[in-house]
C-alpha cells in the first residue's frame, strides 16, 4: 500500500508529457492561449511572405562580382556596388597607395577595444596602451613622421573618420558629462547655475544646429588668417552635445543615492573628492549604465549627421558612390551594407554593457 502511494506521488510530481521537450516549449510559449495562438499564426504567415522573397533577392538572384551594366538585367541584389567601390566607401579620398595606414589604425583600435573588454585588464598598463595606441593611430592617419607621407585631414573619410568622430567624441564626452552632473549638484550657486545653463541650452537645440554653427558661424568669429580644422570643429560639437545628455543621466544616478552613503563617508572623515571617487560615483555610474549606453549608441549613430557639413564620413562616401550615374538605382544594397556596419558597432556596445552589468552585480553579491 505504501509503495502504491509513493508511486502515485511520484507520478503527480512528473510534469505532463506536453510540457517538456520541443513540443512542450512550443505549446507553453507560442500556443498557451487563443491570443498567443493567433499572434503566432499571423507572425509565421508574415515571415513566410517576407523571408523567402528576401532571401531570393539577397542571395539566390543576386550578383557579386559584375559590372554595373550587368546588374541592370537582374531581379536580385547587385552587391557588385560594394565589391567595386569597397575601398572608396571605407577609406574615402585617402591616397590609394597609403590606405594600409587607416586599415592598420582601425585594427589597432579594435585590438584595444577587444583587450579592454576584460575588467581584469583595467590597470595602468591598459591606460598606457591606449595612449600609445591613439598616438600611433594619429601618426598613421596624419603622417609626416617616421617616413610616412603627410595626408591632409581633408582627405580623411569613410569608416576611419566615423570611428574617429565617435570614439574620441564619446571618450571625451563621458568625463565631461560626469563633471557637469557634479557641477549641477554643487552647493556653489555660480557653478551650479552655470552647469544648468549649459545643459539646458545644449539639450534645447538639435545636433544639426551645433554642427552648422561649428562649420559656418564659428569661423566668422576667428581672427583673419586663423582657421581651425573642420573635423576638429565637428568633433567638439559632438562632444559638447553628448556631454549634456550624459550629465542628466548621471545626475539621476547621483540623486538615486541614499543620504546614508554621504553620512557614512562623513563619519570616516572622507572629504568631498574621496567621497565621490570612492563611494558615490562608483555606485551611481553602475546604476545608470543602461541609459548611458543608450545615449552613447545614439551619439555613435548621430555622427552620420556630419554629412550635412560636407565631411566625408561613411554615409557621405556611400552617397557619393550612389551619385555616380553608373551605380544609380542600387541604393538599397549600399545602405544595407552601411546599416550592417552601424548595427555591429551598436550591438557591440549594447552587448558589452549587459556583460558589464552582470559582472558588477556579481561582484556586489560576493
Amino acid at each position: 500500500m505504501e509503495e502504491a502511494i509513493k508511486m502515485t506521488e511520484t507520478e503527480e510530481l512528473k510534469p505532463p508529457v506536453t510540457s517538456v521537450g520541443v513540443i512542450g516549449w512550443v505549446k507553453s510559449n507560442l500556443f498557451s492561449n487563443v491570443f498567443n495562438s493567433i499572434l503566432t499564426v499571423v507572425t509565421l504567415y508574415l515571415l513566410w511572405k517576407i523571408v523567402p522573397p528576401l532571401f531570393q533577392w539577397a542571395f539566390i538572384d543576386s550578383v557579386w562580382h559584375t559590372s554595373a551594366k550587368a546588374c541592370r538585367g537582374i531581379d536580385g541584389a547587385c552587391w557588385s556596388i560594394i565589391y567595386n567601390n569597397f575601398r572608396f566607401i571605407i577609406f574615402g579620398f585617402f591616397p590609394y597607395e597609403q590606405q594600409w595606414r587607416p586599415l592598420v589604425a582601425m585594427f589597432i583600435l579594435f585590438g584595444l577595444f577587444f583587450y579592454s573588454r576584460d575588467r581584469k585588464h583595467w590597470k595602468k598598463p591598459l591606460g598606457y596602451a591606449w595612449i600609445v595606441g591613439l598616438f600611433t593611430m594619429g601618426v598613421l592617419m596624419k603622417g609626416g613622421l617616421f617616413g610616412l607621407a603627410p595626408v591632409e585631414s581633408t582627405q580623411w573619410g569613410g569608416l576611419p573618420l566615423t570611428l574617429l568622430l565617435s570614439v574620441f567624441g564619446l571618450t571625451a564626452a563621458y568625463p565631461l558629462g560626469v563633471i557637469l552632473a557634479l557641477g549641477r549638484q554643487s552647493k556653489m550657486p555660480g557653478v551650479k547655475w552655470l552647469c544648468v545653463l549649459y545643459i539646458e541650452l545644449i539639450r534645447g537645440v538639435p545636433l544639426i544646429s551645433l554642427l552648422f554653427m561649428s562649420s559656418i558661424i564659428f569661423p566668422l568669429f576667428l581672427p583673419e588668417g586663423i582657421t581651425i580644422n573642420k573635423i576638429l570643429r565637428a568633433q567638439v560639437a559632438i562632444i559638447l552635445f553628448t556631454a549634456a545628455y550624459i550629465a542628466e543621466v548621471v545626475r539621476g544616478g547621483l540623486q538615486g543615492m541614499s543620504r546614508g552613503q554621504y553620512e557614512a563617508a562623513d563619519s570616516i572623515g572622507l572629504n568631498y573628492y574621496l567621497t565621490m571617487r570612492l563611494i558615490i560615483l562608483p555606485q551611481a555610474l553602475k546604476i545608470v549604465i543602461p541609459p548611458t549606453v543608450s545615449i552613447l549608441i545614439s551619439a555613435f549613430k548621430d555622427t552620420s549627421l556630419v554629412v550635412i557639413i560636407a565631411l566625408w564620413d561613411l554615409m557621405k562616401t556611400t552617397q557619393s558612390v550612389l551619385s555616380n550615374p553608373e551605380w544609380m538605382g542600387f541604393s538599397r544594397e549600399a545602405y544595407i551594407f552601411i546599416a550592417i556596419l552601424y548595427f555591429l558597432g551598436c550591438f557591440s556596445m549594447s552587448n558589452y554593457s549587459r556583460k558589464l552589468e552582470k559582472e558588477l552585480s556579481a561582484g556586489e553579491q560576493q
